[in-house]
């Protein structure tokens, strides 16, 4: 078999993907930049070239996206997976777009990689590599698992005129989404046009779906084209679906099934010819069995079902999502944009967010507006975020151990100290008993308060102090930090990234 090859600068990462490789007896070969991938290219019919590519993104002397081009002219056949460590959609994005096989996001679980890596040979062998674009939209951001699988979908759907059905709670996303589908599609010169079927009283809606002819109800002076016309060539977005009436859903079928309708007042039928993608945050299997919606229609929409996540199903997104936030609201406004106290993402990233991520874009541009300083500590942040933050999660607040070499005291506090939330009781340590005893003391009150995830909540405040002591110490080098804690770059990352530390 031809080997794997193996693109990165980072020699961790290539000593970890050929250990992994080697595990499961496939051959590999490494190199550390697109220069070196491009010269053994013209080699390749002699020694047979190789059976995948494995590329970072980003190296010196040229990006993984460049040498995916290259390849790609020369050999179209050939599974090329980019890893990356930056998780947006773009990534994702311009990846597919150039032909990969899969992007892998740094960092990542070797099992899962090598799996990936199979899936790739398998294919390479069938010779049957498919060739995906991805739609472009810099506003979706997220490195959660839950997303990175919303934006493989968009993916593989954004070439495909197939129906789209969205779900997912309110703020959620769901027609950043849409957008994202059109924008990349094969209809994306065409008209994207969105309409809100709950936000428009019945009586309207049909008007507004279909369109009117002069004189067909008072008031209608002339004819009026409707959404569906306007939307002909391109993508019709029809939000909240589950709430359209049960009698215009009837007239929707229709239309769905042979592209023909009828304006209102009208006997000619109109031919258009639109992709629809529809968006609910309800349970329409739920509305079916009551009644009020049709099953047909349901079926007829429900080609391809995408569900987004919740935010608090990814909370880990949450800090970048912020700042992101921060930086688009100050731009808005004409103004310097704020930045953020780590203890405030940590309080944020308990908050439950019941409208989503457009609640967090809310909640930044109050801040950008309100908060005083330039950088937003927890004092600054809305009283609803701290006070549920505090009471309305099942974890305790987050606490931090501060020692002062004056005193020889090792203090145990709240770590934000919010004002307007009650702080947690926790006692001063005196320096003979070190802080093994404060270790033991706030375990116990942990065991007698009932929790049942204490090695968690223990095990991320110690991690969490370890972490950012130590880049303290180093003045934010993460790689020296690891270094004098006796761990890899990669654990570092993916720790700060999971205790919420960036």
């Amino acid at each position: 078999m031809k080997p794997i090859w193996i693109v990165d600068d980072d020699q961790s990462i290539r000593f970890v993907l050929e250990k992994a490789l080697q595990r499961e007896e496939l051959p590999t070969r490494s190199f550390t930049n697109p220069k070196d991938v491009l010269a053994a290219l013209e080699h390749a019919e002699e020694d047979g070239g190789p059976q995948v590519l494995v590329s970072d993104i980003r190296m010196p002397g040229g990006t993984g996206l460049d040498l995916l081009d290259k390849v790609k002219a020369r050999f179209p056949g050939l599974p090329v997976i980019i890893m990356t460590a930056f998780s947006d959609l773009d990534s994702a994005v311009s990846a597919f777009q150039g032909g990969a096989f899969e992007y892998l996001p740094k960092p990542f679980d070797v099992p899962k990689a090598v799996e990936l890596i199979r899936r790739a040979v398998e294919e390479s062998q069938r010779e049957e590599v498919a060739l995906e674009a991805v739609v472009v939209t810099p506003e979706m951001l997220g490195q959660a698992p839950a997303m990175q699988d919303v934006f493989r979908a968009i993916g593989r759907l954004s070439q495909s005129n197939v129906t789209v059905l969205i779900t997912g709670e309110s703020g959620t996303g769901k027609e950043l989404v849409a957008h994202a589908l059109h924008k990349h599609s094969l209809r994306a010169k065409g008209p994207f046009v969105a309409i809100n079927t709950a936000a428009i009283p019945k009586d309207l809606l049909e008007s507004e779906l279909f369109g009117h002819e002069r004189g067909a109800f008072t008031g209608a002076q002339t004819m009026r084209r409707g959404r569906f016309e306007q939307a002909d060539g391109g993508t019709l977005f029809l939000d909240e679906i589950g709430d359209m009436p049960f009698d215009l859903q009837t007239r929707l079928l229709r239309v769905l099934s042979d592209g023909h309708f009828y304006r209102v007042g009208g006997h000619s039928a109109v031919k258009t010819n639109v992709r629809v993608i529809a968006a609910t945050h309800q349970d329409l299997e739920q509305r079916v069995k009551e009644g009020v919606f049709r099953e047909d229609l349901f079926h007829r929409l429900n080609v391809i079902r995408l569900r987004l996540p919740a935010l608090r199903e990814r909370r880990e997104d949450i800090p970048m999502l912020t700042r992101h936030f921060l930086s688009t609201s100050a731009q808005q406004l004409g103004v310097e944009p704020k930045r953020i106290a780590d203890s405030s993402l940590n309080w944020l990233s308990r908050f439950n967010f019941p409208g989503n991520v457009r609640q967090l874009e809310n909640i930044c541009h109050w801040l950008t507006v309100m908060a005083p300083a330039q950088v937003i500590e927890p004092k600054d942040l809305p009283p609803e975020v701290a006070v549920r933050a505090a009471s309305g999660e099942k974890t305790l607040a987050p606490t931090s151990a501060h020692t002062s070499a004056d005193e020889g005291l090792i203090h145990v506090t709240e770590s934000p100290a919010l004002p307007r939330v009650h702080p947690i009781e926790l006692e001063v340590i005196a320096p003979n008993e070190g802080w093994e005893s404060a270790l033991q003391t706030e375990a116990i009150a942990l065991l007698s308060s009932g929790k049942t995830d204490v090695w968690d909540i223990m095990s991320k405040r110690f991690e969490s102090i370890l972490i950012q002591t130590a880049l303290e110490n180093t003045k934010g080098r993460r790689i020296e930090a690891a270094q004098k804690l006796g761990i890899g770059r990669n654990t570092i990352t993916r720790k700060i990234q999971e205790l919420g530390l960036e």
